[in-house]
């Protein structure tokens, strides 16, 4: 009698295809957090068992799929995803929902990590889509956040996690920013919609920091905070077809804060509108800072009663004693902005008094009042550049 393997070799040389499949089928393995011990009703803990699957899909070779299965509501403690991992690839099928605990003195901290709810650090290829949904819960912190007298996380935070996607989500109510990026390289983020209160504090949409080669494309973002934030050490970054409102704009800092070196440059914002936000589209520094922000272009922005449509604000911290170091910026173009203000104050170059800004290029603007009778207006302190095609019109501009 032949054996198994033998005869299995046979099938394999008569129908190579067979193999192939065979070889799929191991490397693409699914791994259901339900099978490892996750209750899934939103009341029970299921933090270890999501350990465990992790363990397995980390271990796993080829591009193991880790599914969270529709229907069910995940509560899920404060936890992290360590890599490296031996896959080529891992894919996080997020189709149910994730929640914190309601109260904040039930959460359970790991040791090494109080920064995130949902931490993926130093892993490779990492996808996470499903069309699930994150819920940070975050009222009850909100609430404590001006005393100082709770810890208030990140609910998703990417750490050195080359070539991820991340698409296909809902993300609510986060204690603080609903997503970090940092020490990423490669990311493309599309498809998320991204919602908390108006008056929530600091819950940025998406914080951006020390990554480059990001696309972020098809974001509805309603938040308290700035629908995207691009910070220190990001560069070659391309988002479009953003919806910003409420928040506070899309903004490329702050920058320099406690006389820190900041570098901000290749940044291209295209095709996002602004409805009713508190800033459009800004560029914000500390003074006694240094670095750069450059290379920035702002183009086809739409703005619906938007406050502050255009800024530069290199003196973002008013407190701070003047000096002689500043983040320069230069090389930055808006084109194609286009809509309504809701303060008169449409434009402002507000830059630093010694080094100022630029190479500021504006052309095809049209900023009108949203306000029936007002009239909208530029302001500049030491700002350098050209304009034209442009209402207002900016009178420190050639």
């Amino acid at each position: 009698m032949k054996s198994l393997f033998a005869v299995l070799f046979m099938l394999m040389v008569a129908s190579p295809c067979l193999c192939s499949r065979i070889m799929a089928d191991d490397q693409n393995r699914h791994f259901d957090v339900v099978k490892y011990g996750a209750k899934g009703d939103g009341q029970n803990d299921d933090s270890q068992a999501f350990l465990k699957v992790w363990h397995d899909v980390c271990g796993a070779k080829g591009s193991p799929i880790l599914l969270i299965p529709k229907g069910k509501t995940f509560l899920l403690h404060p936890i992290v995803f360590n890599g490296a991992c031996k896959s080529e690839s891992i894919n996080v099928q997020l189709q149910g929902d994730l929640v914190t605990p309601k109260s904040v003195d039930a959460w359970k901290w790991p040791d090494n990590s109080k920064d995130a709810w949902i931490k993926f650090s130093d892993i490779n290829g990492l996808v996470v889509n499903g069309g699930g949904k994150i819920d940070g819960q975050g009222a009850s912190l909100w609430k404590c956040s001006s005393n100082g007298d709770c810890h208030r996380p990140t609910a998703l935070h990417f750490h050195k996690c080359q070539n991820l996607q991340l698409s296909n989500l809902t993300h609510i109510n986060s204690p603080r920013n609903h997503i970090s990026i940092n020490s990423c390289n490669g990311s493309h983020i599309s498809n998320l919609h991204i919602f908390a209160p108006e008056d929530s504090p600091n819950t940025d949409g998406i914080d951006i920091s020390a990554s480059s080669n990001i696309i972020i494309e098809k974001l509805e973002v309603r938040t308290g905070d700035d629908c995207i934030a691009i910070n220190s050490g990001s560069s070659f970054i391309n988002i479009t077809d953003v919806a910003c409102g409420p928040g506070h704009g899309i903004s490329i800092g702050s920058l320099g804060k406690n006389g820190t070196n900041a570098t901000v440059e290749e940044i291209y914002i295209r095709n996002c509108s602004f409805n009713g936000t508190q800033n459009g589209v800004r560029i914000k520094t500390w003074e006694g800072g240094s670095g750069y922000a450059r290379k920035i272009t702002f183009e086809d922005i739409h703005l619906l009663a938007a406050d502050n449509p255009v800024i530069i604000d290199q003196h973002y911290d008013p407190l701070t004693a003047a000096t002689n170091s500043t983040v320069k910026v230069s090389d930055i173009t808006y084109r194609k902005v286009r809509g309504t203000s809701a303060v008169e104050e449409a434009i402002k170059l507000n830059c630093d008094n010694s080094i100022g800004c630029t190479n500021i290029v504006l052309h095809d603007i049209n900023i009108t009042s949203s306000v029936p009778g007002m009239n909208t207006y530029a302001s500049c302190n030491n700002a350098h550049g050209t304009f034209s095609s442009s209402t207002p019109k900016i009178p420190c501009l050639l």
